[in-house]
This record gives C-alpha cells, structure tokens and sequence, in this order.
C-alpha cells in the first residue's frame, strides 16, 4: 500500500489533460492542444550552444547542492540590474525546477497544524505541496469581477495565529492577472504586521507581461526580509525540459532547503546549470521577441474568445493563458449520438473540458483543479493558425450544449 502523505494527493489535472491528449493524437485524432503550460518555441541558439559547450567542457561531475557560484552570481546579477534587488550568491538556491524551488520552501518552513494561505485561482501543484508538507490549505477566493486577484481585506481575515506562509503568483497561473505595484505594497503593508508569515512570491512568468516592469513584493523593506522569490529559465528562455529553477530568500531559509536539496535530490543538471547561466548573461533580445509574440496570440485568443456566447472573459496581462468563467454552460447536456434520451450532463468545468477534448478535440484544462470550478483554463503558447482554429471548433461544439 501507498503511504498516507501519497495517498492523500492528487494527480496533477494539465499533465493528465495533456497524456488523453496525446492517447487520442496516437489514435489519428486531430486534436488541438491548448492545455499544456509551456512555450512552442525552441530554446534560443547561443543557450543550446552553451550547452554544447558544457558536455564538451566536462561537466559531467556533481556540482554543488545549490548550483554553481558562477550560475548563482549570474542570478545575483539578473535580480539587482531587472528588478533592484540585493542579494548574496548564498541566499539563491537552484533546484531541478521552479516546481521543486517552491516545494522545498514549503518543506523547509510547514508542518502538522501550520496553514497556507493560497489565493485562488492557483496553480494546480500548491495546494497539493502544502499537503505533503503537512500543513493546512487556506483558500481565499477571488473571481473574475476582481480580476481574480484577492483584496488586503481578503488577505487580513484569512490571517490566523497558525498562518505560516502565503502563496502569490504574478503574472499568474491560470488566470493571467498580474498585481500592480500599488496593489503589491497594500498587501505587504497588511504583512508587515505579521512577522511569522513567509511570502513565497512565484515570479516564474515575470518576462511574459503585457503592461511594462515587473512589480515583486520583495521591494518592499517592511517585508523584505521574509519574501521568497521562485523563478527560473522555463518560461521566459523556453527551457521547460532544462529543469532549472531557482529560490532567492532571507539567508536562513536559504540554508535550509540547501540542507533538504542535499539528501534527496543534490545539485540540478550540470549541463541544464551552464545553460541557464548563458541565459541570464547573454542578450535578452530573445526574451522580449517571445514576449511580444504571446501578446499578438492573447490578443487573437481574447477577440476568439469574446465571441463564444456564454463566456465571460477578462483581460490577461501576463503569463499565456486565458482563463474565461464558463459558467453558462455549466448544468448544460448534450445528445450522445443524436439520441435525446441519452443525454449527459456537464456538472462541472472538468466535464466541460473533457467535453471540448472528446467532441471538440481541444484540449484544455477545467478550472476545478486551479480552485475555480466554473472556469476553463486555455494555453496560447502555439501558434495563432492552430488557435484560431481551436476557437472556431470550441464555439461550434459548445453550441451543440442544451
């Protein structure tokens, strides 16, 4: 039997949206992806090379638990010259993934009885890290009327003696809302009052923003020195299968998932380590070209989109996905082979997505997973030929719905 801790997690909701995906493309069937969180682009040139130069170089031996020094000064200097911040080369920490960087931060600082504050919609994999670790979901809820971005109000009454940590993520994941700088400081002026609370701050889709700097709530110094950036090179460099992600934080904490890093995974890939050195100290023309090509597709995508009766849709202003309230549609059937009396019905935006996928044949991700049960997660990291045409078959099987 599987243990407890196991059994009590789910499996990840966009990876098995994304295997039926891949199980129906075996079959011959033309399915259009859209539910997988990762840019179609390839990785910049001079970073492969880098790459390349790291096999031939020999890095082949382990390196230390968290990354290289010269990897972790590179991040020192990408913090200090994008975002004005000042860190040491020992409070960064680089792990297999930004995915491991957050879980090793939670299980590094929960426990049994401790909570976690996650704003909803969040990303699939938090709520079920902080159950590894232990501790207790505190889901604050915010909807499409308020951007899906949680109020300092929301926050504050969430706050009880046993809060250990709070979750935010901007740009963010599913929905594409971004906090402003002003919004960023009310909400580090109600922490500033709470002094156990440590602020994981996930910034991993930071360069894929469509209104100008990158806001982090790390320059605030009245909470400073409990924020915890998690960043890394998938998103903004296309390295998703480089698996290298990052924690820059307060020393201590920084010591800690060193500690943990180094009895179950030890240092990330040498070779995935050079890369994303080469990536921070190279030019970032490649970045921005990426960027501005998500804003053509989210453009295109919300237009699409605008036009599905039943959609309430708002406007994204990072990350790549789109994340429309699909509620209309939700207690709707549909006629299986024509029969009317063997109708099923959509109870939730898990059936609507697998709706989508089996009679559409676009995949997408429901929003019961992201804590958002009447939404609809799609991805735009593909190009706006396949997107238009994802669209155009969205609306026309969601009008087969009663």
């Amino acid at each position: 039997m599987v243990s407890e801790r196991l059994a009590a997690l789910s499996p990840s909701e966009t990876l098995a949206m994304s295997q039926k995906s891949n199980e129906l493309k075996a079959q011959g069937i033309d399915v259009i992806n859209l539910s997988v969180g990762e840019p179609d682009f390839f990785t910049p040139d001079a970073i492969k090379v880098a790459a390349q130069k790291a096999v031939e170089d020999n890095f082949s031996f382990y390196s230390p638990v968290p990354g290289y020094l010269s990897l972790r000064n590179a991040i020192v200097g990408k913090l200090k010259a994008e975002n004005g911040l000042d860190y040491k080369a020992d409070q960064i920490v680089c792990s297999n993934g930004a995915k491991q960087s957050v879980c090793n931060v939670l299980l590094s600082i929960i426990g049994p009885g401790d909570e976690v504050i996650v704003p909803a919609p969040y990303w699939v994999s938090y709520v079920e890290m902080v159950k590894l670790a232990a501790g207790t979901n505190v889901i604050v809820t915010a909807d499409i009327t308020q951007d899906f971005k949680i109020t300092p109000a929301q926050l504050e009454a969430a706050i009880t003696p046993k809060t250990k940590a709070l979750i935010l993520c901007s740009p963010s994941n599913p929905t594409g809302s971004v906090y402003s700088r002003t919004e960023l400081r009310k909400m580090a002026d109600v922490l500033a009052n709470y002094p156990n609370i440590t602020i994981i701050s996930d910034e991993i889709y930071e360069h894929i923003n469509y209104i100008g700097k990158h806001e982090s709530i790390a320059q605030f110094k009245n909470v400073r020195d409990r924020v915890v950036i998690i960043n890394g090179v998938s998103k903004a460099y296309a390295m998703t299968g480089y698996r290298l992600g990052w924690m820059a934080g307060p020393q201590w904490l920084a010591s800690a998932c060193n500690k943990l890093q180094g009895q179950y995974t030890s240092g990330p890939s040498n070779i995935a380590q050079k890369a994303a050195e080469a990536a921070y100290i190279g030019s970032q023309e490649c970045v921005e070209t990426m960027r501005q090509a998500f804003q053509k597709r989210r453009d295109l995508i919300l237009t699409l989109a605008r036009d599905i009766q039943g959609f309430q849709v708002n406007e994204p202003q990072g990350a790549f996905y789109l994340f429309p309230d699909a509620s209309y549609y939700i207690g709707k059937t549909y006629y299986v082979n024509g029969d009317m009396f063997n109708g099923k019905k959509i109870n939730d935006s898990a059936d609507l997505a697998m709706f989508l996928l089996e009679e559409g044949h676009v995949a997408t991700v429901g929003g019961k997973a992201f804590g958002a049960p009447n939404c609809l997660r799609f991805s735009y990291a593909t190009s706006e030929k396949l997107l238009t045409e994802a669209m155009k078959r969205v609306k026309a099987t969601l009008a087969k719905l009663v």
